[in-house]
């Protein structure tokens, strides 16, 4: 059974094409936030990158910092942290104090690392990074839901006698989110220590998206054999979303920018096979959301493009946009505004009870006197 509310937010990797300015783009992404805050938006995350000069943010947690001064009401995620990086004690010791500031807002998303550029520059090897994100994560939830204190002693790291002299904001538990970009570990590791699971729904350009569904009933095998209570409540989906007044107009506002990305970073940057038998490169968004790697359409597309992700994947509870550049910043915030006003109430019921309450009175009107307005007549039938 689908849970009963789908929330939405956005997942901020992020990806940005060359030649910005990075002040000026930091801003922008921090007014995105700012923007989705007023639209009700329930969730936003920002990762962690450190080279290939697209992925333009490298300390979610200061981020989230100067954003949860500037918000009021949505979540703030790290998307994720990169726990081979980290000692885990700062890991849990920074998520303790973006709780505080936050007021409980903070989610703390991790991951296992994606750009092996990254691990190079800090002398890790990439065949080390499962084995590190495995012993990190045990000690990064023992210590933000433990009240002992830790002891452990690995290759790269020893904790001592270890606790946080914090606990969280109001004692409440910190949110631990592991994200799972399609090979399974994640979720299992997820499942064994019962925390949240985020997963990317978005496939490189040319290939198709992961098997939601199995990657859902890893983490549910993992949970029942170690015990622990899961709830698909607490599974976020992340997938490139784009609303426009109609399905060409969304479709045309994106093309460009899609194929910047597909064929710029993918391609050319990172240097991996995005072709597409048969299809052109400026035809590429069609083939995209036709195989199910984005959403892209009007309000009425997206609504049924998120039922038929809801029906294929059993359910989960919070979709969150894999936000993109594919178009102007103007298109982009209208999406967002489309999205929020039009297509989240299907999902969240937010207009419901305007809807029933429209329908009641057209369905009993005639019990009731009617107003004659000046220069009308009064309806015929009533005196």
């Amino acid at each position: 059974m689908y849970p009963e509310r789908l929330n939405f937010g956005a997942f901020l990797a992020p990806f940005h094409p060359l030649g910005e300015d990075p002040t000026l783009q930091f801003e922008r992404d921090l007014e995105l936030i700012e923007l989705l805050d007023r639209l009700n938006y329930h969730e936003f995350w920002v990762g962690e990158h450190h080279s290939a000069g697209w992925n333009s943010i490298g300390i979610p947690e200061l981020f989230l910092a100067a954003a949860a001064d500037r918000t009021r009401q949505i979540k703030l995620a790290s998307g994720v942290i990169t726990l081979p990086y980290h000692h885990p004690f700062m890991v849990a010791s920074r998520a303790i104090h973006l709780h505080h500031l936050t007021r409980g807002r903070f989610i703390l998303g991790v991951g296992a690392g994606s750009i092996p550029v990254d691990a190079h520059m800090l002398g890790i090897e990439w065949s080390e990074m499962r084995q590190r994100f495995e012993e990190s994560l045990e000690a990064v939830v023992e210590l933000l839901t433990s009240e002992e204190r830790v002891n452990a002693k690995t290759s790269w790291f020893t904790l001592q006698d270890a606790k946080l002299q914090f606990a969280p904001y109001r004692s409440e538990k910190v949110e631990i989110a592991a994200a799972s970009v399609g090979s399974g570990n994640s979720m299992r590791l997820a499942g064994r220590h019962g925390i949240s699971v985020v997963s990317f729904g978005v496939s490189r350009p040319g290939h198709k998206p992961p098997n939601l569904k199995e990657q859902w009933q890893i983490h549910e095998d993992a949970a029942a054999e170690h015990g622990q209570a899961i709830d698909r409540a607490n599974w976020r989906i992340t997938l490139p979303i784009f609303v426009g007044e109609t399905r060409k107009e969304a479709i045309d506002a994106v093309r460009a920018g899609y194929q910047r990305w597909a064929y710029e970073y993918w391609g050319d940057l990172r240097g991996l096979d995005v072709s597409i038998p048969g299809v052109a490169p400026e035809n590429a968004i069609e083939a995209a959301v036709e195989a199910g790697s984005a959403i892209v359409g009007s309000v009425e597309d997206c609504v049924a493009g998120i039922e038929q992700l809801r029906e294929e994947t059993g359910g989960f509870g919070t979709l969150l946009v894999y936000a993109q550049d594919w178009a102007d910043l103007e298109r982009t915030k209208r999406s967002y505004d489309l999205l929020a006003r039009y297509v989240a109430p299907h999902f969240t019921g937010s207009a419901h009870r305007p809807a029933e309450s429209a329908q009641w009175y057209k369905d009993n009107r005639e019990q009731f006197p009617q107003l004659t307005l000046p220069g009308h007549g009064a309806r015929p039938g009533v005196a």
